[in-house]
């Protein structure tokens, strides 16, 4: 028992300082992408230029860039709306180019549009390149290379997605160099392991199973191939590459600054959390707190005994389990206090 325990004790203090060794190659910044671009304008004669005779410039650059334009009453502006990062920066970059030669007309949009997409190809290589030098990753298909490209305008919880691909492959190299993997094989698989939101607006189904797809289709090592389909639990993992890649998926997109939820969200989820725990009979207030991770629940001493609010506890968090959906766990609490009050006159 001895023995049992000391082993314990060590393999938990070592995976421990294996993690915060891991974490430590990762202090990259990030950034946060929105779903407007603003484009400034030399005068306000240029936003009638935009729109053209009856609308057709405008109607004509929505529908070749799939990106609104949106023209009000503030000076000088004008801006892009798009979900999609991509198709928004193709139109940014039209749109400056169009403004700077003047010539606002059909023909010329889409001649300036089409010559844009051509540009971004390009331009996608040269960052799915770049990420793979940095890493050390090489031999990869040209149209992996792409994707990974593309990975820079699409976002997680805010987090830019070919940057959470890049720090996980770092954190994941350093995990399996200590773990005794083959550190290449898991940057290649971390840096691939999302790979399928690249291509999830054209196909349906969970991003880590189409992007194992992907991978095998591009020639992949079948041990890659399950590290990445296995990295969210869709499927069994088969090797230590693909529990190695799970940790280091969580550990970037746990990392402090690393994501955030909208504020709107997080304020309904608060109140739900509340509002579970006050349901039940002899709660007289609950407050969520440590950002919705803990529910603290003081309860009526004469109406809940020190043996009730052990059920009370477990109850409430059988209901937030059934009821609510939320990342990590939820602490609950329930106090129960007796009170007593005397002045002196």
């Amino acid at each position: 028992m001895k023995l049992e325990n000391e082993a314990r004790e060590e393999a938990k203090r070592k995976s421990q300082e294996i993690l915060a060794y891991a974490i430590s190659k990762a202090a990259v910044s990030f950034v946060t992408e929105k779903t407007v671009s603003v484009i400034h304008l030399p005068n306000e004669e240029m936003k009638g230029r935009i729109i053209g005779r009856e609308g057709r410039n405008i109607r004509t650059f929505e529908t070749l860039t799939g990106v609104d334009l949106l023209i009000d009453d503030t000076p000088e502006v004008v801006v892009l709306s798009c979900a999609d990062p991509l198709r928004r920066e193709i139109a940014r970059i039209a749109l400056e180019r169009l403004i700077a030669d003047g010539r606002i007309h059909p023909t010329r949009i889409e001649e300036v549009v089409k010559q844009v997409e051509e540009e971004m190809e390009h331009h996608l290589i040269e960052v799915g390149e770049k990420a793979c030098f940095e890493l050390g990753i090489y031999g990869l298909h040209p149209e992996l290379i792409k994707m990974i490209g593309k990975l820079k305008f699409r976002t997680s919880y805010s987090q830019n997605v070919l940057q959470h691909s890049i720090e996980t492959a770092i954190i994941c190299g350093a995990l399996a160099g200590e773990l005794g993997v083959d550190v290449k094989k898991a940057k290649r698989a971390a840096l691939l392991h999302d790979i399928g939101k690249a291509a999830s607006y054209e196909l349906e189904g969970p991003h880590a199973l189409i992007g194992a797809e992907i991978a095998r289709k591009f020639g992949e090592d079948e041990e890659i191939v399950n590290a990445i389909a296995s990295h969210h639990e869709d499927i069994p993992t088969t090797s230590l590459l693909g529990i190695i890649l799970q940790i280091s998926d969580a550990i970037s997109g746990a990392r402090p600054g690393a994501r955030r939820e909208l504020l709107e969200a997080y304020i309904k989820r608060i109140k739900e959390l509340e509002a579970i725990a006050s349901s039940f009979e002899g709660v007289e207030k609950a407050f969520a707190i440590q950002a919705g991770r803990e529910i603290r629940v003081i309860v009526d001493d004469k109406k809940i005994s020190d043996e009730q609010a052990y059920v009370l506890a477990h109850e409430i968090a059988q209901k937030i389990e059934k009821e609510l959906t939320y990342p990590g766990i939820i602490r609950v609490t329930v106090i129960r206090e007796t009170r007593v009050i005397e002045y002196a006159k």
